[in-house]
C-alpha cells in the first residue's frame, strides 16, 4: 500500500515507461482487457493503493514496441502478439500482485533481446545511464529492501551484476516464452515457491 501522494509522483516521474503489477481481469478471452488502464484510475478504481507493493520490483529488460504516451501502460500490450497477459494470470492472487514493474533499459525500442545484449556491449555508458536511472526510479519506490523478480536471462544478469551485493533478486522465465498461459504459470509458482500459499 502507498499514499496516492506517493502513486501520483511515481506516476509523474517514472509513469511513461514504468508500471504496476495490476490488471483488469479477463472476460471471455485470456487477452482482453490486459490493455484497460482505467485501473490505474483512483476515482474508478479506488481501492488501488490497497493493492500496489512498491518494495517487490518487476524488471524486463527493455520496450518491445513503440512507447506509448499513456501513463503505466508498459506490461499492459494489448496487440494481438503481446504477452502480457501472462503476467497478469501468473501472479494473480500471489503476494507478488501489485508490483512495481519497470524495464532495467529505458527508451530503447528492440523485440531481439540478443540485440540488446549486443548494444550494451559496445555502449558501455549507455548501460551505465540506465543502471543509473534504476537506481534513482528505486530511492523514488521509498523502499529499503525491494525483493527483485527478474524477466529473463539478460534482464538477470545485468541486475546481478550491478545490485547483487546490494538486493534479493531472483530469475523467473520470460514471459514472451512460446508457452501456454497455464505453464507459464505452473513455471512461476515453482520458481518463486507459491505453491499452496493462496
Amino acid at each position: 500500500m502507498i499514499a496516492k501522494e506517493h502513486y501520483q509522483e511515481i506516476e509523474n516521474n517514472y509513469g511513461e515507461f514504468a508500471s504496476w503489477a495490476v490488471w483488469a481481469d479477463e472476460s471471455l478471452k485470456p487477452k482482453s482487457n490486459i490493455g484497460d488502464m482505467s485501473i490505474f484510475d483512483l476515482n474508478k478504481n479506488p481501492y488501488l493503493l490497497d493493492v500496489l507493493k512498491p518494495d517487490v520490483i518487476m524488471v524486463g529488460l527493455n520496450f518491445s514496441r513503440s512507447v506509448v504516451k499513456i501513463p503505466f501502460i508498459n506490461f499492459h500490450d494489448s496487440r494481438p502478439q503481446g504477452q502480457d497477459y501472462k503476467i497478469r494470470y501468473a501472479f494473480r492472487d500471489t503476494e507478488f500482485y501489485g508490483a512495481y514493474m519497470t524495464d532495467i533499459i529505458k527508451d530503447f525500442e528492440e523485440n531481439l533481446s540478443g540485440n540488446v545484449k549486443a548494444y550494451l556491449k559496445v555502449n558501455k555508458n549507455f548501460e551505465l545511464q540506465n543502471i543509473d536511472l534504476f537506481i534513482q526510479e528505486i530511492a523514488g519506490l521509498k523502499c529499503t529492501d525491494p525483493f527483485i523478480i527478474a524477466f529473463g536471462n539478460i534482464t538477470y544478469d545485468l541486475l546481478k551484476k550491478y545490485f547483487g551485493d546490494t538486493y534479493r533478486i531472483q530469475k523467473v522465465m520470460h514471459y514472451s516464452q512460446q508457452i501456454s498461459k497455464e505453464k507459464y504459470k505452473d513455471v512461476i509458482w515453482e520458481t518463486l515457491n507459491l505453491k499452496n500459499k493462496v
